[in-house]
């Protein structure tokens, strides 16, 4: 690997590490944990879903995503409502508390995402900006990184991929 590859990768990794912190610490003011706000997220960007699948997307064990889940529907947070083809299992999805959580959670998060930015000079957001959106897109075009990142919902049903012994399966 070349060094620039490898700097690349330290910063992204650097990057990654300390934003995810902030955006955490920021979350907490929502009476929000960071499980919680993964799934809530989760539903509110792809929408009422199976319970396996909810786990597949965000590439957690069933019995995790069940007791994370158990606790936003005590909160009133998320719905479970029986599966119409598989009697074992929910589909779940957000109630209108828990929309509102996301609402407050999005707006809380793109606050802290805006005076972040606000430190750097107009033409330094533009340009970050457009690496983010370049990154994003690399991440979402190269099913050979072994991410969980599942498809876009407008275009495909399929599970995600999940990394099993150090290879994605279906």
């Amino acid at each position: 690997m070349s060094s620039h590859a490898e700097n690349a990768g330290a910063l992204l990794r650097e990057v990654a590490r300390l934003y995810t912190r902030a955006q955490r610490l920021a979350a907490l003011c929502c009476q929000t944990t960071n499980s919680q706000c993964h799934i809530l997220t989760e539903l509110a960007r792809s929408g009422p879903q199976p319970m396996a699948e909810l786990g597949q997307r965000l590439c957690l064990e069933k019995s995790w995503v069940s007791r994370a889940l158990d606790s936003l529907v005590k909160e009133g947070l998320v719905a479970k409502n029986d599966h119409p083809q598989d009697a074992r299992s929910w589909i779940v999805s957000l109630s209108a508390a828990g929309k509102r959580r996301v609402a407050q959670l999005n707006g809380t998060l793109d606050n802290h995402a805006t005076k972040l930015l606000e430190k750097l000079s107009v033409s330094e957001r533009v340009a970050a900006t457009q690496s983010l959106a370049l990154i994003l897109s690399a991440l979402r075009t190269d099913a050979g990184l072994g991410t969980c990142s599942p498809p876009d919902r407008a275009t495909s049903r399929s599970p995600a991929p999940r990394l099993v012994g150090g290879k994605t399966s279906r």
